[in-house]
């Protein structure tokens, strides 16, 4: 059975709390694992939510600050150590190569897993697969930053109405299905379209295009919300969203789950995020993430 889901490794800032790890955030897409943004902890956080090196297919690294790169060292090394047995693609920002060198080798250890380096230097498709497109998009933070967004391909529901009406059953309904058309009967003639589902992660910025055009008619949304509306000035000043404005963008955008995470060290009160996101009118489904947190794709409606 296929699985869809996020799992939550770590929703705190730049300074991790005694109930917040650092950052770090896996999704389980069919066969496929995405890990985004494994800040220091990560490794840990991975045994202590049943995730193996072994499910690692991707390596998605937002920028290079600290809270959101640092555990790549263990990592990658965990990943080797293990002898992973399948190739894995990392995309980071290009601006970043330094950064990313320096953290893959950080200490002596054995390669044995051959890790593709793919970085990030404009908005576009990273990678086509037959159960997704990656794409990024910039950010706007005080260091390169790209957001990131998995698009399902939109595929066909068949309508056991309209097949009983053009008398399609058992076996030829498969081949109609491969072919498109059987005799005079085609594929739209019985069937509809089964839109795909979309994905987006948004962390360290402030508002700007790229936030919008990931977001947009997301099933699932993970977004940085690091500060409270009072701090809107600060948020500004160092490149984050507040809760409200992460709300506000997933309302306009269509999202069907909100998740919000990245949370400021300053604040005690978690309810008050949602409090806010409410306030902005986004009513959809809402999380407030915490570590170790499990929140599967919507069903398809």
């Amino acid at each position: 059975m296929s699985v869809r889901e996020l799992v939550v490794l770590g929703t705190a800032s730049q300074v991790p709390t005694r109930h917040r790890n650092h950052n770090g955030y896996l999704l389980r897409w069919d066969g496929e694992g995405i890990l985004f943004d494994p800040g220091e902890g990560t490794q840990r956080q991975m045994l202590r939510a049943g995730v193996a090196a072994h499910d690692l297919n991707r390596i998605c690294v937002t920028h290079f600050h600290g809270d959101h790169s640092l555990g790549l060292a263990g990592v990658i090394q965990r990943i080797n150590l293990d002898r992973v047995p399948h190739g894995i693609s990392a995309h980071y920002p290009l601006s970043g190569q330094r950064f990313f060198d320096r953290l893959r080798y950080a200490t002596a250890y054995r390669e044995t897993v051959r890790l593709t380096e793919a970085p990030v230097a404009a908005d576009g498709p990273l990678a086509v697969t037959p159960s997704y497109t990656l794409q990024a998009r910039r950010l706007s933070h005080p260091v390169e930053s790209y957001g990131y967004r998995l698009v399902e391909p939109d595929g066909r529901r068949m309508l056991p109405d309209r097949l009983a009406a053009h008398g399609v059953r058992g076996p030829d309904v498969g081949v109609l299905q491969r072919e498109g058309r059987l005799g005079k009967v085609t594929l739209e003639d019985v069937s509809e379209v089964r839109r795909g589902q979309r994905f987006a992660f948004v962390m360290d910025t402030r508002l700007c295009e790229g936030v919008h055009a990931l977001a947009e008619g997301c099933d699932l949304l993970v977004i940085e919300s690091t500060f409270l509306d009072e701090d809107a000035g600060l948020a500004e000043e160092h490149g984050h969203l507040t809760a409200g404005q992460a709300a506000a963008v997933a309302r306009d955008a269509g999202v069907r789950h909100l998740v919000l995470t990245h949370f400021s060290q300053r604040y005690t009160d978690p309810g008050e995020f949602e409090r806010q996101a409410r306030a902005a009118g986004f009513a959809g489904e809402l999380t407030v993430a915490y570590d170790l947190l499990r929140v599967p794709l919507p069903k398809r409606r």
